[in-house]
């Protein structure tokens, strides 16, 4: 009889008889918490990442066999450089530094899951990864470290397998990624004041021609949106603050002069 097969998405070592596990393995007749339990020992080294899990079921012997997939890159990426999520503006913000033995590591948990067909490759495809999620690698933009893994500045790492780090490598690493938060949280300050000071100037002319002016200054679309925001007048295209068209409340103002009574009289 061929195996019935359940896939979901759990939290590393943090799945649960909950949905969607557990109707879903009701109807075939394990034990759930077994299950569970299995799945979270399994998991377990991915804590804090949606992990894929197979699993297939013989609802003749109950046996089960359970399959984990890996997260996807970015989640290992994050959880390998301990950080919370990328870089909202990856081209501009970098917010955290990876080494290659670390890249070579995601590189072999991915292995079955990259379209490259030497370690090599998939070590490259892991770097373009970090590029989009404003990660350095080897404390240079990624595209400047694929072209060191191309001049084989990296071959030996990488034919060795190495992923191992020293204490010091690490304290390093989380040095340099409070380094760029640091000038991260500078910058930010600075295009605010930049861009404060341009709405301060040009008060009263129309939106548009604010917004035009904190562009070319380059102040970040969140931060121009955050402080502009298109809302009431300003969305109609008139500048921030500035007061209704003269005959833009009238109407309304008349038909509060209009009582019920009078409405009964007129009728």
């Amino acid at each position: 009889m061929p195996k019935e097969k359940v896939e979901v998405l759990v939290e590393g070592g943090k799945a649960t008889a909950a949905p969607p596990l557990g109707p879903a393995l009701g109807p075939m007749g394990v034990n759930i918490g077994q299950v569970v339990s299995d799945i979270n020992k399994k998991t377990s080294s991915f804590q804090g990442m949606q992990v894929p899990v197979k699993i297939f079921i013989d609802k003749e012997t109950k046996q089960y066999e359970i399959v984990i997939g890996t997260p996807p890159a970015s989640g290992l990426i994050k959880k390998e450089v301990n950080l919370e999520k990328g870089s909202g503006k990856a081209k501009h913000e970098m917010v955290a530094d990876i080494l290659i033995e670390q890249v070579i590591k995601i590189a072999k948990m991915k292995e079955t899951a990259t379209l490259g067909k030497s370690l090599k490759e998939k070590v490259k495809e892991i770097i373009g990864t970090c590029q989009s999620m404003g990660i350095l690698v080897e404390g240079k933009p990624a595209k400047e470290t694929i072209k060191d893994v191309d001049a084989g500045l990296f071959d030996e790492e990488i034919r060795l397998e190495k992923t191992e780090l020293t204490a010091e490598e690490l304290a390093r690493l989380e040095e340099e990624k409070k380094r760029l938060a640091e000038e991260l949280a500078k910058r930010k300050a600075e295009f605010e004041k930049i861009a404060k000071d341009i709405i301060a100037q040009m008060a009263g002319k129309p939106r548009g021609e604010i917004k035009a002016k904190l562009v070319l200054s380059g102040i970040p679309d969140d931060m121009i949106k955050e402080l502009l925001p298109v809302e009431g007048a300003a969305a109609a295209g008139a500048a921030p603050g500035a007061a209704p068209a003269a005959g833009a409340a009238a109407p309304a103002a008349e038909a509060k002069k209009e009582s019920p009574k009078k409405e009964e009289k007129k009728k």
